[in-house]
């Protein structure tokens, strides 16, 4: 009975391995026939050598050289108005008077003080000279009259103080004020800028340091005239650079005649080159930007094909859809421009018989 049973056992054994068998090599067979995936389909790059003019290229907006709201300084209430808006104005030129009465009919009082002040101090002097009075009591007289003049110029000063007037030659904006108005302390009543010539400020990299000396030629235009280019020169830089930014700050003066530009424009710079320069560059596409470095995909021949290879690159400028590369690869070096999501290192790819995206416009 035993022997029986293990040869019923046996015999089931052996027609379920039969059947596993059967299974795994129809698997076997059917993976056999699942065609192999094709390597990605990339556009390839290749760095080239470029003649790039060295002029360096950026932008700033224009501030004037001297630019103020002009406000009252003592407050008051407005007795004339002797601006329009927009006026051009004269260094000096009386703008606005405030309310003067009191401080007027205080002045009577305070000058008929210094003339009697005066009187006392003459008297005494000729008081002195005869010895009718101790010199002491001459000096205290001599205070006196030093006080009541003093008086007087400070009144004078807080007079003037409401003749508001330019401080400097320029083009007012709009007025703030009216007539009757009270302005307390600091008002703003109307802008005054100079615009001729105007500040243009703009920022650099640390890396050009070395060639924004003084007396360097800018060339400058603005949307408002888009077919006309502006002329001025460096006139001074900051003598740090930013930390946050790596860039430093520079100024250049432009002579303004027409006044044409004006405080807040926009513009496109352009700095006077020196002479070209000669730069590796690779389609912008084909660099892949990140917080810990730039990199690209190279691409190598090997024993079945093309495989790729990620590799860490240092850009410089970027003009016209193409960057400077100043490490890691050389002249010559293919990478790929297009489809780099989609890869990893090792991996094969095939060219596609298209140009790089960034080069397309340039293929015969």
């Amino acid at each position: 009975m035993i022997k029986r049973s293990l040869l019923v056992l046996l015999l089931t054994l052996l027609a379920l391995g039969a059947i596993f068998g059967l299974k795994f090599y129809r698997m076997r067979q059917a993976a056999s026939q699942v065609p192999a995936v094709p390597p990605a389909v990339v556009a390839f790059a290749e760095v080239k050598s470029e003649h790039w003019d060295s002029s360096l290229s950026t932008v700033g907006s224009f501030r004037a050289v001297a630019g103020i709201d002009i406000s009252n300084e003592i407050a008051g209430m407005v007795q004339a108005i002797h601006f329009n808006s927009g006026q051009t104005v004269k260094a000096g030129q009386l703008l606005l008077e405030l309310d003067s009465a009191t401080d007027r009919a205080e002045l009577e009082g305070l000058l008929a003080e210094q003339k009697l002040a005066g009187l006392r101090y003459q008297r005494g002097q000729s008081m002195l000279e005869r010895k009718f009075i101790a010199a002491a009591d001459q000096d205290q007289n001599r205070a006196q009259l030093d006080q009541a003049a003093a008086a007087v110029a400070g009144k004078q000063i807080q007079i003037a103080k409401k003749h508001i007037k330019a401080p400097f030659a320029g083009e007012l904006g709009i007025r703030r004020v009216d007539l009757g108005q009270y302005l307390p302390v600091g008002s703003a009543i109307v802008m005054l800028e100079q615009l001729d010539p105007m500040y243009l400020d703009f920022t650099l990299p640390e890396r050009d340091l070395g060639r924004i000396g003084k007396g360097r030629k800018v060339i400058a235009s603005v949307p408002a005239f888009p077919d006309q280019y502006f002329e001025g020169e460096v006139t001074a830089s900051n003598p740090a650079v930013d930390t946050d930014s790596r860039t430093i700050k520079v100024q250049a003066l432009f002579r303004n005649p027409g006044k044409l530009l004006r405080p807040g424009m926009f513009a496109q710079i352009k700095l006077s080159a020196e002479a070209d320069q000669t730069v590796s560059t690779l389609p912008d596409t084909a660099i892949s930007y990140n917080p810990y470095g730039n990199s690209v995909f190279a691409v190598q021949r090997g024993p079945a094909g093309w495989i790729v290879q990620s590799r860490q690159v240092k850009t410089g400028d970027s003009r016209g859809g193409r960057v400077e590369i100043l490490e890691g690869l050389r002249l010559g070096d293919k990478v790929v421009a297009a489809g780099q999501m989609k890869l990893r290192n090792g991996m094969a790819v095939t060219p596609d018989s298209q140009p790089a995206p960034g080069e397309r416009e340039q293929a015969p």
